[in-house]
């Protein structure tokens, strides 16, 4: 849809649709990874997916071995497809559970995933842990009901659709041609294990999740942090005059850390509306072209003053260092980094592209030794009772154990592939000039 014109989208007709915005984290991000990917046969399907399957080589390998399907991109998108085309006898919501099934027996990773099946209608589908999100709403169009699934709650929101509910992990949705809503738990047999970095960071803050708002996540984030900051300045180890944002994901936290410790929060840091999110560009080379057109210091507000500068995670550290010497540069005295996510020490392999545990400035690290290479005059990481404290109090402990994997190294699938999946990354990372090194 990027390449069509206003006009061209206007001009679509039809009853049922799918789009997509995910970043690539497979491929090359080539135009031909793009989505929604379809396949003519059986009936014409077409999807959309969000995650990333650990597994996604072997079971390539196991559709072109035994079941003579080749793909022709490199998005494991494209593996979900073929596989539910191979397992589908039949347009009934029958003969799509049996195809689902087959996907949750065999495919590992997280997914969340919506498609269209020919003249039968709309299914979407989460995989048997919740990793991803996956949320359905309904509205009235012309006297009759018609829905919706979205990754969060904004576009529901925005096209005026009431949110019905999260799609439970494991759940096959169906909406058939007369838009009568079918729906069916395959699998409710693993534990529920969402994502925390969706309330983190890549969420929007207006959206809710798993019945636990993002904005109050964060505004609990702040507040959390606040008490380990604040015990560090008690023993004199931090001396702070104002608490500051990195624009914009963390500037909530920022707003309840400062409140907190009754510390003015200032804006020090003016983004260019017009640069992308740095962690998510597909090379090293474009993410330090965009820090360094991405954010102008504020010097009347920074100059001489001791700063908490708040980011919402600290991941490859490329971008915190950066951010760190431009307010130095600016004339701030000091300046102390804080994170309102824990340390990330574990490559993730669920659709957060960070698969080599090398890449981590947090593996194997300390926060002193963290702080060195950042620049900072201190560090400072949320740990992972505030985090999960933050999600209960906002959810009231509906997010019972989420997926931590990056911090704690406890993932919920079986990632015995990880070394080939990441191995994999690396070489798409190298086809398109990014040494292997990446920002934020």
């Amino acid at each position: 849809m990027a390449h069509l014109k206003r006009e061209a989208v206007e001009g679509l007709r039809g009853s049922t649709a799918i789009g997509h915005t995910r970043y690539s984290t497979v491929g090359v991000g080539d135009v031909q990874d793009v989505q929604p990917l379809v396949i003519n046969y059986p009936y014409g399907i077409g999807v959309v997916h969000n995650g990333n399957l650990v597994n996604y080589q072997s079971v390539k390998d196991r559709l072109q071995t035994e079941m003579r399907r080749r793909c022709f991109t490199s998005s494991d998108s494209e593996t979900i497809l073929n596989w539910f085309a191979d397992k589908l006898q039949g347009n009934s919501f029958v003969d799509i559970q049996k195809a689902v099934r087959s996907i949750f027996e065999s495919l590992l990773g997280s997914y969340s995933v919506a498609g269209i099946l020919g003249e039968a209608g709309l299914f979407a589908f989460r995989d048997p842990y919740g990793i991803r999100p996956l949320v359905l709403g309904s509205k009235k169009i012309d006297g009759k009901l018609a829905y919706m699934v979205a990754s969060e709650t904004i576009p529901l929101s925005f096209l005026g659709y009431k949110v019905e509910r999260d799609v439970k992990p494991g759940e096959l949705i169906f909406i058939d041609r007369e838009a009568r809503l079918h729906s069916l738990v395959l699998d409710g047999s693993r534990e529920h294990r969402p994502c925390m970095f969706e309330w983190v960071y890549f969420a929007g803050a207006e959206s809710e999740l798993e019945g636990t708002p993002v904005y109050g996540t964060r505004l609990a984030l702040g507040r959390n942090l606040a008490k380990l900051i604040r015990a560090k300045m008690d023993r004199g180890e931090i001396e702070a005059d104002i608490v500051a944002p990195v624009p914009d994901t963390s500037r909530t936290a920022a707003t309840a850390l400062a409140e907190e410790l009754r510390l003015p929060c200032r804006e020090i840091l003016i983004k260019n509306r017009y640069i992308k999110r740095t962690f998510i560009l597909g090379s090293q080379e474009k993410r330090e072209k965009a820090v360094d057109l991405k954010l102008n210091p504020v010097v009347s507000e920074l100059k001489g003053k001791n700063i908490i500068l708040v980011d919402d995670s600290i991941v490859r550290g490329t971008t915190s260092r950066k951010i760190v010497d431009l307010v130095k540069r600016a004339g701030a005295k000091k300046v102390y980094f804080v994170s309102t996510c824990p340390p990330i020490r574990f490559p993730c392999f669920y659709g957060i592209d960070f698969p080599n545990p090398d890449e981590l400035i947090a593996a194997g690290r300390t926060e002193k030794e963290i702080a060195s290479i950042l620049g900072a005059d201190g560090v400072v990481y949320q740990d992972i009772p505030g985090l999960l404290a933050s999600l209960s109090e906002t959810g009231g402990g509906r997010v019972k154990k989420p997926c931590m994997a990056c911090l704690d190294g406890k993932y919920p699938t079986d990632v015995s592939e990880s070394s080939r999946f990441a191995a994999l990354r690396s070489s798409e990372r190298l086809a398109v000039g990014e040494p292997g090194k990446g920002s934020r």
